[in-house]
């Protein structure tokens, strides 16, 4: 929990401070998006690397959570990295669609595994 309001709190310190930068005459509007975006996609990636590490009792949890993990870490990587080095344009379109394909996949996932429990 503390880590998670940590990663909030950071996000905003960092954009007041990219946008002071840029009220500064520092960095520009790009750089300001590109450094909170790749940021928000660090925190999506980092929560997707947690998600397989929490303790969860049956093997289907489990089972869900590690795929979910990768989907959602493996996105937030994308993401951050398009926000790093595309055009904004491709970075917004393909950032979004990245993270979009990794929530179908973890919740694909999940309700194939609870068609699969509920036939048992």
């Amino acid at each position: 929990m503390i880590a998670d309001l940590a990663w909030g709190l950071g996000i905003v310190v960092l954009a007041l401070a990219a946008s002071l930068a840029r009220k500064l005459g520092y960095i520009d509007t790009d750089t300001v998006n590109r450094l909170v975006m790749g940021a928000i996609g660090l925190m999506v990636a980092w929560f997707g690397n947690r998600m397989p590490k929490r303790f969860v009792p049956s093997d289907w949890g489990r089972r869900v959570n590690r795929v979910g993990g990768w989907s959602l870490a493996l996105s937030g990587l994308v993401y951050a990295g398009l926000w790093a080095f595309a055009s904004p344009r491709v970075a917004v379109i393909g950032g979004s669609g990245a993270i979009l394909a990794g929530l179908a996949v973890t919740i694909g996932y999940c309700l194939s595994v609870r068609a699969r429990t509920r036939a048992l």
